[in-house]
């Protein structure tokens, strides 16, 4: 039995569908004004553009790529009321060009925290969904950053935003990890270990804290950190070990899935994402790949997926999803069936 204190999970993330015109236009449709937002061609070969409300429109990272941030005002120009709009970039709006765009609730451009030993330039919280945005600068030396949710996170997502010398990939860490390992979201590579990374049992309901790795804290680096607490109904973040097997694991998460992330913590593989946007469906769904710009994969022997009403199951032995005895890690959001605030939701 799942509870939730979020009746409608689309008012903080929401998967939108659209088909680039290769001039300006606006999407809406989302149903809210999204503060991160990750756009990618399902049939052509750009990059994972990612956007959010804290370091501006217009500013773009990648994740199958470790580039600097850039600005492009003929990208995504605008968060707007129900969606967002787009210049001529054939990166988020090429003529013809189906699109995903993936779309996560914060609070606008927020402020800054002053919560660590490092205030924040902004920081941006939705409390309710478990999920703030924060930029900061680095000190080089072990520190703390505020980041508002209120709740511990589960997960958090590091960009070096600035192109000085010094790791620049996207680092993934938590407590479903081990202390101080992490994983690099625009690369296969398996977990590994170094005792610069960040510290992950010091995470608080306030604060994360920051060892000297030159990915979350350099001294002449500037940061954004994607930070995410569970929460019930809603969200899921853990793991599942494979099984080597056509009939794969099920992995509950207490809401039916309606996007999720899997990696192969142990091994080279992907990071294969599903929604139920998208076409597919049982054991067939679509996905893409965050670490790479190829286009949908919808290939059946190696999708193999089931979405459900309380989780999802693997079909396949491959992998990314499915090594015998490996560990995998996962993100999900979704919906309790039943969405009434503290109300007890059974999956059917």
């Amino acid at each position: 039995m799942a509870y939730t204190t979020i009746n409608k999970s689309t008012a903080h993330f929401n998967t939108k569908l659209y088909t680039g015109n290769g001039g300006t236009q606006s999407i809406t449709g989302v149903g809210f004004q999204p503060d991160w937002t990750i756009l990618k061609g399902r049939n052509g070969t750009n990059s994972h553009n990612v956007y959010d409300a804290v370091r501006g429109a217009g500013k773009t990272i990648t994740t199958d790529a470790n580039y600097a941030e850039s600005t492009d005002t003929a990208r995504l120009t605008s968060f707007d009321s129900d969606g967002f709009s787009l210049g001529s970039n054939n990166n988020v709006n090429q003529n013809s060009i189906n699109f995903v765009s993936w779309n996560w609730k914060a609070n606008g451009q927020g402020s800054s925290n002053t919560d660590g030993s490092i205030n924040t330039t902004y920081t941006s919280v939705n409390t309710t969904a478990g999920f703030s945005i924060s930029k900061y600068n680095g000190t080089g030396s072990g520190a703390t950053v505020g980041h508002g949710l209120n709740a511990t996170p589960k997960i958090i997502l590091w960009k070096r935003l600035d192109s000085n010398d010094g790791d620049v990939n996207w680092i993934v860490q938590s407590p479903l990890l081990d202390n101080r390992n992490k994983l690099v979201l625009n690369t296969t590579e398996a977990k590994s270990y170094n005792s610069s990374f960040a510290n992950v049992d010091n995470w608080s309901n306030s604060v994360f804290t920051l060892g000297t790795y030159e990915g979350q804290n350099d001294s002449n680096g500037t940061y954004v950190a994607y930070a995410f607490a569970e929460k019930p109904g809603y969200s899921k973040f853990g793991t599942y070990t494979g099984n080597g097997n056509a009939d794969g694991t099920f992995v509950y998460t207490g809401m039916k899935v309606s996007w999720v992330m899997i990696k192969n913590t142990e091994g080279t593989d992907n990071w294969n994402i599903y929604d139920n946007k998208r076409l597919g469906y049982n054991t067939n769904y679509s996905f893409l790949i965050a670490n790479e710009s190829n286009t949908e994969n919808t290939t059946t022997s190696t999708a193999n997926l089931d979405i459900l009403s309380n989780g999802f199951k693997v079909r396949a032995s491959t992998g990314h999803l499915n090594t015998s005895g490996n560990k995998y890690i996962y993100m999900a959001f979704g919906q309790s069936l039943v969405g009434s605030n503290n109300v007890p939701c059974t999956a059917r």
